[in-house]
């Protein structure tokens, strides 16, 4: 009998590059389009600019930047997910969002020890679910906090 018991998670998939990653529905506020960003000089290379969402200017990030991966020219797909973790309110811009899914807690698996381009730290697990696999972020780590 398994004595450590996972809790479930819903959370929003959504794709980089050729992967699927996950973040828990609880941080996420809402889904945007992409829409113009303003520039801010002198932040890290990965921090796009700030918007004006609905009166709250929100910094933007760029996470394939944030996990080193090359920039894409943002298409129709693109999609800027809007979350916040304590009183902080970002945009991650991601190259599609897909879907919420449930992932049971017994799916989740700590990150393999090789993980290639994205650093281990911003990972929290990997869910198998049927036949997808899904990387499933710390956001805490991934903002730097």
């Amino acid at each position: 009998m398994n004595t450590n018991v996972q809790t479930d998670w819903k959370v929003i998939a959504f794709r980089l590059k050729e992967e699927e990653y996950a973040l828990p529905v609880q941080h996420v506020r809402s889904i945007e389009k992409m829409q113009p960003i303003t520039r801010v000089p002198g932040t890290a290379h990965y921090v796009k600019g700030v918007i004006n969402l609905r009166g709250v200017v929100t910094p933007i990030i760029d996470l394939r930047e944030r996990f080193g991966f090359a920039p894409e020219p943002y298409g129709e797909q693109t999609r800027m997910i809007i979350v916040t973790l304590g009183d902080v309110e970002v945009g991650l811009i991601v190259d599609a969002a897909n879907d919420v899914i449930d992932i049971p807690g017994a799916s989740i698996e700590p990150p393999p020890e090789a993980i290639g381009a994205i650093e281990a730290s911003y990972i929290y697990g990997v869910a198998k679910i049927e036949k997808r696999l899904l990387i499933l972020l710390d956001l805490a780590k991934v903002l730097g906090q």
